[in-house]
């Protein structure tokens, strides 16, 4: 089977929307997006990054916390809070990362649709104007997005 890869679109000035199937059941894939044990065997960018750091409360006004390392001195953060969780279908959360400064909050809207084959995942992203979108996309989020969902995926699986 060969492996799924995110598909990444914009609509109009302030929405990013990505897609992408998962070999696995929408608990599954629910579950990893929202418990820290899985949260840290996936969600880590490109090769040799670390999350020492993770912090998920999945229920309305549940904080979350994800703190990335190079092992190198390197890292980042990310803030949030969950708004809406609904099981194995539907999280809704705001986030920002911290590099170091915050970025404005990202609105994201995860949506868990069962497929013959497994899940779509949609994502919704929805920023406060084009320019910190044009930003958000500048960072290379696409490639660092699929090399963590590539893991997700094998993870899945194995």
């Amino acid at each position: 089977m060969t492996m799924s890869r995110l598909q990444l679109r914009t609509e109009g000035d302030t929405h990013v929307v990505v897609t992408r199937h998962f070999a696995a059941s929408p608990e599954a894939v629910y579950r990893a997006h929202v418990e820290p044990e899985l949260i840290q065997k996936w969600l880590l960018g490109p090769d040799g990054w670390t999350m020492p750091v993770c912090i998920s409360e999945p229920r309305p006004a549940g904080r979350i916390r994800y703190e990335w390392t190079d092992g190198k001195g390197g890292g980042f953060h990310l803030t949030g809070e969950y708004l809406e969780l609904v099981p194995f279908s539907r999280i809704v959360h705001v986030e920002r990362m911290h590099l170091p400064d915050p970025t404005p909050d990202n609105h994201v809207e995860s949506i868990f649709e069962a497929t013959d084959s497994g899940t779509l995942l949609t994502l919704r992203m929805t920023l406060p104007d084009a320019e910190t979108r044009t930003a958000m996309l500048a960072t290379g989020m696409e490639d660092g997005m699929e090399a963590s969902y590539a893991r997700l995926e094998s993870s899945l699986q194995g």
